[in-house]
């Protein structure tokens, strides 16, 4: 690490989109934690990734900011706003900044912000020279070279100026009263049933299904959903099917075609609650959103309908099946899909999502099965988790 960086304590950590895209920051902003002593990170983020502020560890402190230069449907921009933070940025004294971005954003707005604050060091990737604005560029190569997942993107950067970390995991941290919440929440559906399907196993098996996407390019169909969740049923004590208040319908009809022991969710969970639930399950049924990455950072694993609109957001080192259909389109980055009939996720069909579910099921029992023995050999209690916190493996299943 140089020398400046090394000595820097406050530092502005800036990633103003979504909930997802600051998940997969969490290794970066731990390699930068654990870079220095008494280091404090401020992370400054979009109104959405602010709810994240009670959930990251690393993060000291949490500023909201709807950047006008990134899109946000809800806000129009306001420059007296954007002169307020400048102050703000000022005020904050900050001895560095870290400008994290997708390979199609452009740094340079959020760094000139951070110069005209007075920020000394400045890090980014980059595509043009940005002359003063940057201390620290690190060149943009995607995707003409390659094109990496976001999570090791981030490491990346900031390892150009010698922040590092072992433990490249994302985080969030429901809390202990979100877990004691939606175990009551659990409990309470449970005994609507009648009680579990096998009254004597240790624990219930919960699916949670999120068939929601904020961009229409990312949706699977509803019928869909409920359709593949009615034929795995029999494997779980409950399914949880979860969105925003905006999305009720649509949980509804999925809960309708899913069956008896379908609990509709919509717009009921805080942030917190959400990733206690997702905890708790013993997998995630969801289009590509940010459930599917609270799912990687909380070790359960995941069936992913993921378009193919963007490579680099795939479930992070824990274990999944990625569902699609190859298509020339590939890689599009539209939020809308302009192709008669959607193919790269209409051609997924329920056989493959129900065949998805079977295999991750029963690769957890194996690793799980594996752990216990081991444990039993060095004579030691294995950890009473459920079964999906084993190591993570990986697999896409693309179909052309």
């Amino acid at each position: 690490m140089s020398t400046a960086w090394s000595r820097a304590r406050r530092i502005l950590c800036v990633r103003l989109d979504s909930i997802g895209d600051v998940l997969m920051t969490t290794p970066a902003l731990r390699a930068l934690k654990e870079g220095g002593h008494d280091r404090r990170l401020t992370l400054l983020t979009s109104r959405t990734g602010a709810a994240l502020a009670k959930h990251l560890p690393m993060v000291d402190d949490v500023w909201s900011y709807d950047a006008p230069w990134v899109k946000h449907p809800d806000t129009r921009g306001d420059p007296v706003a954007d002169l307020d933070m400048i102050d703000r940025l000022l005020a904050g004294r900050f001895d560095a900044a870290v400008i994290f971005t997708v390979y199609s954003q452009n740094p340079l707005p959020a760094a000139m912000m951070c110069w005209l604050a007075g920020i000394p060091l400045r890090l980014a990737h980059c595509r043009e020279n940005p002359y003063e604005l940057l201390t620290d560029r690190v060149p943009e190569t995607e995707p003409e070279s390659h094109v990496r997942h976001e999570v090791a993107r981030q490491l990346a950067l900031v390892r150009t100026v010698g922040a590092t970390t072992s433990d490249w995991r994302m985080a969030f941290e429901p809390g202990d009263a979100a877990r004691r919440a939606v175990h009551a929440r659990l409990q309470a559906a449970l005994h609507r049933f009648g009680g579990a399907r096998q009254p004597e196993a240790p624990r219930a098996r919960w699916l949670v299904v999120h068939p929601g996407a904020s961009a229409a390019s990312r949706r699977w169909p509803a019928e869909r959903f409920g359709e593949a969740a009615a034929a795995v049923a029999p494997l779980f004590d409950g399914i949880a099917v979860t969105g925003s208040a905006d999305e009720r319908a649509l949980v509804d009809a999925v809960c309708e075609r899913a069956g008896p022991r379908a609990v509709p969710l919509a717009g009921v969970l805080p942030l917190g609650e959400l990733g206690a639930l997702i905890e708790t399950a013993d997998l995630l049924l969801s289009n590509n959103s940010g459930p599917v990455h609270l799912a990687a950072a909380l070790g359960t694993p995941v069936v992913d309908l993921y378009a193919l609109t963007n490579p680099q957001h795939t479930p992070w080192r824990v274990p999944h099946r990625v569902l699609n259909v190859d298509v020339p389109c590939r890689n599009c980055y539209r939020s809308v899909c302009n192709q008669p009939g959607h193919p790269c996720l209409r051609g997924v069909s329920v056989d493959d999502v129900v065949a998805a579910v079977h295999a991750l099921l029963r690769g957890s029992a194996r690793h799980a099965q594996r752990a216990a023995a081991r444990a039993a050999a060095h004579g030691s209690e294995p950890v009473a988790v459920h079964a999906s916190n084993v190591l993570p493996f990986a697999h896409v299943i693309t179909r052309n």
